[in-house]
């Protein structure tokens, strides 16, 4: 044990709970924490060195936590300018910019979206894992703008991952597609997997092949040539409504992976400068890990693809379909 470690000491709570989470409800760690802090011998029971995670101490015993102070994160912290939605001290929603990657990896070593979130959230990342970093949960594509969550302490990061697995997050994305999709509201079923011919690529693979994903859709205006449309995603799979709205022909505009632009919108694409997909996530709502209180964010659609939207009305159409942005 260093002398820098932090103590967290209490005792076994009643119920004939497991010690893992015995542990973990009486000291507020995550489950997953207090069971990596058992594998390093840092819980004692009644004052004596802990291993078995599935043993049932009696109620009522003492306990002590050793826990070692965060390792620094691999990434470095760098002063990004975020759009900060909300924020406390469990967990913070951002408003991410398209063209900014979410995490560190091979060719985007730093200007992420982890990087900003080090430099914002300095001193206050209690470990995840025991690593001094923000607990990304889910992520948008690079090109992709909008609302994420992020958790800064490792109850929180279990709470939230919990909740994208049981599928009770709510997230929803406006986007642009090609062509207007018939039926203009509906639910796509499809399992999604890493392409055979193209490892860069997501595609719809037969069951029990992939992981099972549902977009459900809904056209909120017709455009010319092109349509306004929202999707709620039941499942959050890799390059879901990309891949999705590409299988039922309307791939999203400014898509170069899973669609062409319509060659009379490549003109207007061209003029804007409009270079990704045009895809915004629009909506998230989600219960609050520590507090219970569920919360309820939504984005405005960002510039860019406002102008796309606006040069695709129709005479007389601009009033409404600013109203739906």
């Amino acid at each position: 044990m260093g002398a820098s470690d932090n103590i967290i000491s209490g005792v076994i709570p009643p119920g004939g709970l497991r010690l893992d989470k015995a542990v973990a409800e009486a000291s507020g760690l995550s489950r997953e924490r207090v069971k990596a802090l058992l594998g390093e011998g840092r819980v004692a029971i009644g004052g004596v060195r802990a291993a078995n995670a599935s043993a049932k101490p009696p109620a009522g015993v003492a306990f002590t936590i050793s826990i070692p102070e965060a390792a620094p994160s691999y990434a470095v912290a760098q002063d990004i300018p975020l759009v900060v939605v909300y924020e406390d001290e469990a967990l913070i929603v951002v408003d991410k910019p398209a063209g900014m990657v979410v995490h560190p990896a091979a060719g985007n070593a730093d200007g992420t979206l982890v990087n900003a979130l080090l430099h914002h959230c300095r001193g206050q990342l209690s470990g995840i894992g025991g690593v001094a970093r923000p607990g990304i949960v889910h992520r948008i594509d690079k090109d992709t703008s909008g609302l994420l969550i992020v958790a800064k302490t490792d109850v929180a990061h279990e709470g939230l991952a919990k909740q994208f697995a049981d599928h009770s997050i709510v997230r929803a994305y406006k986007c642009v597609t090609a062509g207007l999709p018939v039926p203009v509201a509906g639910t796509v079923r499809g399992a999604i997997a890493r392409s055979s011919h193209d490892r860069k690529k997501m595609a719809l693979v037969e069951d029990g092949r992939g992981k099972h994903a549902v977009t459900h859709y809904r056209t909120l205006a017709a455009l010319e040539g092109a349509a306004l449309v929202e999707c709620r995603l039941e499942t959050g799979r890799t390059h879901q409504v990309r891949v999705h709205l590409a299988s039922i022909g309307h791939p999203l505009l400014g898509d170069p992976v899973y669609g062409r632009t319509p060659s009379k919108l490549r003109p207007l694409l061209g003029r804007l400068g409009f270079q990704r997909q045009a895809l915004h996530a629009a909506e998230l709502g989600f219960i609050h890990p520590v507090s219970g209180k569920a919360h309820h964010f939504t984005s405005t659609t960002p510039v860019d693809m406002r102008e796309l939207i606006v040069e695709l009305c129709a005479e007389g159409q601009d009033a409404k379909i600013k109203a739906l942005l």
